[in-house]
């Protein structure tokens, strides 16, 4: 019982759970853009993207920002330190605040909709709004996804924060039994040390 206890507990360590819900999150600074710039600007985003429900949700705050904001959206796909083409909407995120220093958006849009994104990044992606999905989400599971917010201080973007996955809850709970797999295996070998 024990032995079945062992391979099952390994063998589930080894499958992702299959998420749904894809959460992406990253500090926003000028360090991060390319060039790097060198501003009191700071924030936070976070980024979820549901491949169910099809929608594309984006939390931002931002502060100390030398220059008023002009545009905000996501950029994709291209390693961290390189310079992207946009992946959503022109110009900018619909009603993200301008004019301003600091400030707060939190808007959801309809991934199913071509709208959302650039229309290059709907091409660049076989033709689709569900394929610019897929293509976006798996850009961003690999660092390969930024947001940045433009202002007047430097049009190309003052601060920016490079999209990295938040593992869901389930991740963590399938390495934990992995790891009491592994325990139990170790315990096992210590008191049968032929086994």
């Amino acid at each position: 019982m024990k032995k079945a206890f062992t391979a099952l507990s390994l063998m589930l360590a080894t499958f992702p759970a299959a998420a749904t819900v894809h959460i992406f999150s990253a500090p926003l600074r000028g360090a991060d853009e390319v060039p790097a710039v060198v501003t009191t600007g700071t924030g936070n985003t976070l980024v979820t993207i549901d491949d169910v429900a099809h929608t594309l949700r984006v939390q931002a705050t931002f502060s100390g920002l030398v220059g008023n904001t002009t545009l905000a959206h996501i950029h994709c796909c291209t390693p961290p330190g390189s310079n992207a083409d946009v992946a959503t909407e022109l110009p900018s995120f619909p009603a993200f605040p301008t004019g301003v220093q600091s400030g707060t958006y939190d808007a959801t849009f309809d991934t199913t909709d071509v709208g959302t994104y650039n229309p290059a990044f709907v091409t660049a992606s076989g033709g689709t709004a569900a394929g610019a999905e897929a293509a976006l989400i798996s850009a961003a599971q690999i660092g390969y996804a930024y947001l940045n917010i433009h202002t007047s201080f430097v049009g190309s973007g003052e601060i920016r924060g490079v999209l990295q996955p938040v593992p869901e809850p389930g991740t963590y709970a399938l390495l934990a039994l992995g790891l009491a797999g592994l325990g139990l295996v170790q315990a096992r070998r210590r008191r049968n040390p032929t086994a």
